[in-house]
């Protein structure tokens, strides 16, 4: 990933209104910027629009054989592309430290949280399951690319679809939609990434950075939480910290 660095005027211009509890949108310090949500022709097709961030996800899903130490389960992929066409920053063919971060929390926020029921993705046990691969990318970079990503990804995998198919012996037919209805995955709970980012030392805080308050800050608190389990509030389950 290239590094692009603001001149000491821009970022002292950023910190001072911070500190004043200025933003350059006009938003608050806890103002979440406005979150759009369109769908493709195809099932699991999402775009997301947070502020200018735009995120599209994509999900597809083949017939495979499971891991040996989970035969009875299906498999959960998830693969992030920052392409350059989202900002100058990301470099064509590089995975960068930034997509590994994202991929990393991506996994932590929908398979470690088990939001997805992986054992409805059994078609034979110990012989074929499921494979579910999520596939995000980010078509522009204005901040908050976490955030928006896990949008897109889990409004994705409700909106998706999976073939039917039948089961007799060791033969697995699989239907065409035109032959039958496909099916909704099985998921139990909808898991949001909220994004906080610290500076000058966690005096000052902001949720929802855009991507000059990214450049300026000290570092990024991701919060992964659902109301699932928990009669009383939201139960977080996964956070990661970052700079």
């Amino acid at each position: 990933m290239k590094d692009t660095l603001l001149s000491n005027c821009e970022r002292d211009f950023l910190l001072k209104a911070i500190e004043e509890k200025k933003r350059l949108d006009g938003r608050q310090t806890y103002d979440y910027r406005k979150i759009k949500i369109t769908f493709g022709t195809d099932y699991g097709c999402c775009y997301v629009d947070l502020g200018k961030t735009r995120v599209m996800a994509q999900v597809s899903c083949e017939l495979v054989a499971p891991k040996e130490n989970r035969p009875n389960e299906g498999i959960m992929f998830f693969n992030i592309e920052l392409s350059p066409l989202a900002s100058p920053i990301f470099e064509q063919g590089r995975q960068s430290e930034l997509s590994v971060k994202l991929n990393r929390q991506l996994e932590r926020c929908l398979r470690n949280s088990k939001c997805i029921d992986t054992e409805s993705l059994c078609v034979v046990s110990g012989e074929k399951v499921w494979q579910i691969r999520v596939d995000v990318h980010m078509l522009n970079h204005d901040g908050n690319l976490m955030d928006a990503a896990s949008i897109a990804a889990i409004t994705a995998l409700c909106h998706f679809r999976r073939p039917d198919i039948a089961v007799q012996g060791e033969e697995v037919t699989v239907y065409s939609p035109e032959e039958r209805d496909p099916i909704a995955l099985s998921i139990y709970h909808m898991p949001i990434s909220v994004s906080f980012s610290f500076f000058q030392q966690g005096t000052y805080l902001l949720v929802d950075p855009c991507e000059r308050e990214e450049r300026v800050m000290d570092g990024l608190l991701m919060i992964t939480c659902s109301c699932y389990n928990n009669n009383n509030g939201l139960d977080f389950y996964s956070a990661f910290l970052g700079t």
